[in-house]
């Protein structure tokens, strides 16, 4: 542990010290040491620093606490990143208010540079999960990493689905990397611990307060290349991370919906502004192709083949949720023979059923 990543987790333990002010202090007095060697009327001259602030860093006496919570990330398997070590994300480095400290449980990748986010309302329709279910799974059998918040909802079904396609994907919290939030998201945080990473700049311990969740949606899109957003309301917080998006000079895409759903206000809103219209994963690709340099796999897959009664039940099903009774009076397909269908299009991956004995396609 170097003497500047402990002063600097000591200036992240002072609440009225952020990055921006941070940058300031360095800029001022060339280490975090020197910071805390400064005197009070030297504070005081940096730009934006005030009473408060140089109070708080020259009456600073917490460094049991600093010691404590480099303690317990040793303990618990926690990565603390200086921004000047050569594993930081190269990606949100670009970012001009990029964390100086951010804390890692799992492992991030160099590959992860290539990284898209998705990102959606928590109260996400079946249209919602659907979409991104297949744009996640598009993106990750081309190679790319998915980044979202850990959310309910969207977030959720795309950390998921990159999960069940073998992928890489990051959750990026709003409380510490040692605080699962929702809390009954426990196996999900697992799992992404095991197959990505989950990150945070807030320190180990810190609870998912309300006003976490802006400033953490800043790195959802820091650590892409572009934000993805399929459901979102006018006053949605993926709106918040698409805004950051297009401050950072990040492509922003979203996936047009029910014109009569609120629920998709803030998405039509965002394709109004000129955000990327897309309905496929290529669309997305097409739009990246300049910084992606070859990097993207083939995620064309070889041509299903499907039987003559099988072809019209999938005719009957859409994207959107239908019940099987609907389905076998459509098709005229006989009730007991569209379940065995329905089934061996299941384990063919062409169709999902969900609650209520509905299916819609993969």
């Amino acid at each position: 542990m170097s003497d500047d990543l402990k002063y600097l987790l000591a200036l992240s333990t002072i609440p009225v010290i952020g990055p921006g002010t941070t940058r300031k202090l360095l800029n001022a007095f060339g280490s975090p040491e020197n910071i805390f060697r400064a005197s009070m009327s030297e504070l005081l001259q940096v730009e934006g620093v005030g009473k408060g602030r140089a109070v708080g860093i020259a009456n600073f006496k917490a460094w049991d606490e600093t010691e404590k919570i480099i303690d317990k990330c040793e303990k618990t398997g926690i990565r603390i990143l200086y921004y000047k070590d050569a594993d930081y994300p190269a990606l949100l480095k670009e970012v001009s208010d990029h964390p100086l400290v951010l804390f890692v449980k799992g492992r991030l990748r160099e590959e992860d540079r290539y990284a898209i986010a998705i990102v959606g309302t928590r109260k996400a329709s079946h249209y919602g999960i659907s979409v991104t279910e297949r744009f996640t799974q598009q993106l990750s059998g081309m190679g790319f990493t998915i980044v979202s918040g850990m959310a309910r909802g969207i977030d959720t079904a795309a950390h998921k689905t990159a999960i069940r396609q073998n992928g890489s994907t990051i959750a990026v919290l709003g409380s510490g990397v040692d605080v699962v939030y929702p809390p009954e998201s426990a196996w999900l945080y697992s799992r992404i611990v095991e197959e990505g990473a989950v990150v945070s700049e807030f320190v180990p311990g810190t609870k998912p307060l309300r006003e976490n969740f802006p400033v953490r949606n800043r790195l959802i899109s820091g650590l892409s290349l572009g934000v993805l957003v399929v459901e979102a309301s006018q006053k949605s917080g993926a709106l918040i991370t698409a805004e950051f998006a297009l401050e950072q000079g990040r492509e922003v895409f979203a996936v047009p919906g029910n014109i009569m759903s609120s629920s998709f206000a803030g998405t039509h809103s965002l394709i109004q502004k000129g955000a990327k219209l897309v309905q496929s994963a290529d669309d997305v690709v097409e739009e990246l192709r300049h910084v992606l340099k070859g990097f993207v796999k083939s995620a064309k897959k070889a041509e299903i083949e499907l039987e003559p009664e099988e072809k019209r039940l999938c005719i009957q099903i859409s994207h959107e949720p239908v019940h099987i009774d609907e389905i076998i009076r459509k098709s005229g397909v006989a009730s007991s023979e569209a379940l065995t269908l329905l089934l061996g299009l299941e384990i063919k991956g062409v169709v999902k059923q969900i609650e209520g004995k509905k299916f819609q396609l993969a």
